[in-house]
């Protein structure tokens, strides 16, 4: 009885706190023909949360788009969440979505109506932090240059050369937010990323061809010959759905009307306690 009084106690006290237990685990979730993609909850406090999941997709054509674009006006949100970092917008929806996706059309759709925009995100300081407490430094860093490297090659379309030259910039950029931040890495630099990635992989495998499919966080490294990164991956996203989940429940739960559009499998990770949080007390 003291327990469930205690509980209750919480719950009044600090509903987001208490309903954060019923975020999934990737390792405990499976897909099924009734998983939820998308959640409309109101608030108390007068607020309201849209939030959508979405495949990830650079195809102006995929109808998918017009289905956000029709739940954000009906939601006529006070603040628009994004996922993954601010690139900017197009010049218009469709070359937004040709050269950024999904994150960078909400964001043209929330300046098209004026509502204003937040990051979904926790920095990237937080995200090593957090990471570096359950695995090796090295394997974290090779972990986000690696996932990164392959976003530029498979979505960006790259070319050799140039992706050598984009990953320099991003280790320079890396390496500065590092020092400031006090934050230990492995290598700042190509030759330093090879190394690091040849003591992992002893084939002789080039690190500008690991495969996209290493950084699928459901999948297994065993299986893909990704070794730590869907693990690494598995254990970022659930990282980010705990920062998702307090912003959205404090956003919504502070009067705003939110919306807020993600890659699809973070939303039934959150539902549960989202939909604890922002209910009745």
């Amino acid at each position: 009885m003291f327990a469930i009084l205690a509980a209750s106690a919480l719950l009044a006290a600090d509903p987001i706190a208490a309903c954060e237990g019923r975020l999934l685990s990737y390792a405990d979730w499976r897909e099924t023909p009734d998983t939820v993609w998308d959640l409309d909850i109101s608030a108390e406090g007068g607020g309201r949360l849209t939030y959508v999941g979405a495949r990830h997709s650079r195809d102006a054509a995929d109808p998918q788009f017009a289905g956000i674009e029709a739940a954000l006006r009906a939601a006529a949100p006070t603040v628009v969440f994004y996922e993954g970092p601010d690139r900017g917008v197009g010049v218009d929806g469709a070359d937004t979505i040709t050269t950024r996706g999904e994150s960078g059309f909400v964001r043209w759709l929330a300046a098209r109506h004026g509502a204003r925009t937040a990051p979904l995100e926790p920095s990237p300081v937080e995200q090593f932090r957090a990471l570096q407490e359950r695995f090796p430094a090295d394997q974290v860093e090779l972990f986000f240059v690696l996932r990164e490297a392959a976003r530029l090659r498979d979505r960006e379309r790259l070319s050799p050369a140039a992706l050598d030259e984009a990953v320099a910039t991003l280790l320079t950029r890396l390496n500065g937010i590092a020092a400031e931040a006090s934050l230990d890495l492995a290598f700042t630099d190509l030759g330093g990323l090879q190394t690091a990635f040849a003591a992992y992989w002893t084939d002789g495998s080039d690190w500008r061809a690991a495969p996209s499919a290493w950084f699928d966080p459901a999948t297994d490294d065993a299986v893909t010959g990704g070794r730590f990164m869907a693990a690494i991956n598995a254990a970022s996203s659930e990282v980010r759905d705990v920062h998702m989940y307090r912003m959205l429940a404090r956003a919504a739960r502070s009067g705003e009307r939110v919306f807020a559009v993600v890659g699809r499998n973070h939303v039934p990770m959150q539902a549960g306690a989202l939909r604890c949080a922002l209910g009745p007390g």
